[in-house]
């Protein structure tokens, strides 16, 4: 499939700057009924017995602004460890060579590879996570023009383990008033984690997307999860993804037909044609035109341009800190 069938007109205005308060008071549109909500209503589009899976995942302070030993400046956006080095996007690309020093303060980093697509990977001097922790800014998505007054809100209210270097954005509009409404009408919360990393930042540069290579991501799912999601199936309630991040990661946790407790990397890449053996129902926010997110919103709402031009004309925000829909997956 041609990677201009998930091409879309998105206009600067309809892209959201700023998170909204209180966080569930984003829209929420029913991407099949085109009928609007409030975050805060999503207890009520749900069933007893129904299970929200959400990603526990924090995100890391992983941008890192240092020099060259030669005076130049340089950004490392930190995506994941291997071992002792980091894989990272630098910025600028140009002229970086293996070997190259980057300082930031009193810390040292070494570029370990030569550049591939603006990745790298980067030794440093002490602890990697010690140095994001202290040096290290909370990384915004690049349409993202305006600083955060509060970077917490670019962190889900029950964020738990470091590790991502952008937020599963759909989780940022829950709040306790939502998980407790969540609760009283008897729906489970578990937890999952996938560690949002490259492909979050990369577009599809193939001409087809059958060519692109999906870079892998760390995920667990807890037996825990398992077995509170198979009661809930036994007992004929729907499991409801927040965010593509937990479809990726409970579709990719099928084994042998079942969905199994797995703790690893995961590359899958879900496209039109994939079976939902887990996930039912998806909440999530709009996505960047040509990404792999908005191919996966494809292969579980084939009308996904009807509910994108609607929420377009009807003023709905979108991105990272816009606004969410609620998608019935067609199986």
């Amino acid at each position: 499939m041609h990677r201009l069938l998930f091409d879309y007109d998105l206009p600067a205005h309809a892209i959201a700057q700023k998170p909204i308060m209180p966080r569930d008071s984003a829209r929420l549109l029913d991407a099949r009924s085109l009928t609007d909500y409030s975050f805060s209503d999503l207890p009520n589009l749900l069933r007893p017995n129904d299970v929200v899976v959400v990603n526990n995942t924090r995100v890391r302070a992983a941008r890192l602004i240092g020099r060259k030993e030669t005076g130049g400046a340089v950004e490392l956006l930190l995506l994941d460890r291997q071992d002792e080095d980091w894989t990272a996007l630098i910025r600028p690309a140009r002229r970086v060579r293996a070997g190259l020093v980057v300082r930031f303060g009193d810390d040292m980093a070494t570029i370990t590879s030569d550049p591939v697509d603006g990745v790298v990977s980067v030794r440093f001097a002490r602890d990697g996570d010690e140095v994001a922790a202290q040096r290290g800014q909370v990384p915004l998505p690049p349409y993202i023009h305006f600083a955060l007054e509060d970077p917490n809100r670019y962190q889900t209210v029950y964020a738990g383990p470091v590790g991502s270097a952008a937020a599963p954005t759909a989780g940022l509009h829950i709040t306790s008033g939502v998980l407790s409404a969540l609760v009283a009408k008897d729906v489970a919360i578990v937890e999952t984690e996938l560690r949002v990393g490259l492909d979050t930042f990369r577009p599809i540069a193939t001409e087809n997307i059958e060519d692109h290579e999906m870079h892998s991501e760390w995920r667990a799912v807890p037996q825990e999860t398992v077995d509170v999601i198979r009661r809930a199936r036994s007992q004929g309630g729907r499991v409801i993804a927040i965010g593509t991040t937990v479809v990726r990661t409970l579709e990719s946790a099928v084994i042998d037909g079942a969905l199994s407790a797995v703790h690893g990397p995961t590359d899958i890449f879900i496209r039109p044609g994939h079976t939902f053996q887990v996930v039912d129902c998806l909440v999530t926010n709009f996505h960047v035109p040509g990404s792999t997110l908005l191919v996966m919103i494809s292969s579980m709402l084939p009308n996904w341009r009807q509910t994108y031009a609607h929420a377009l004309e009807h003023g709905y925000r979108f991105l990272s800190f816009g606004d969410a829909m609620f998608i019935e997956v067609e199986k």
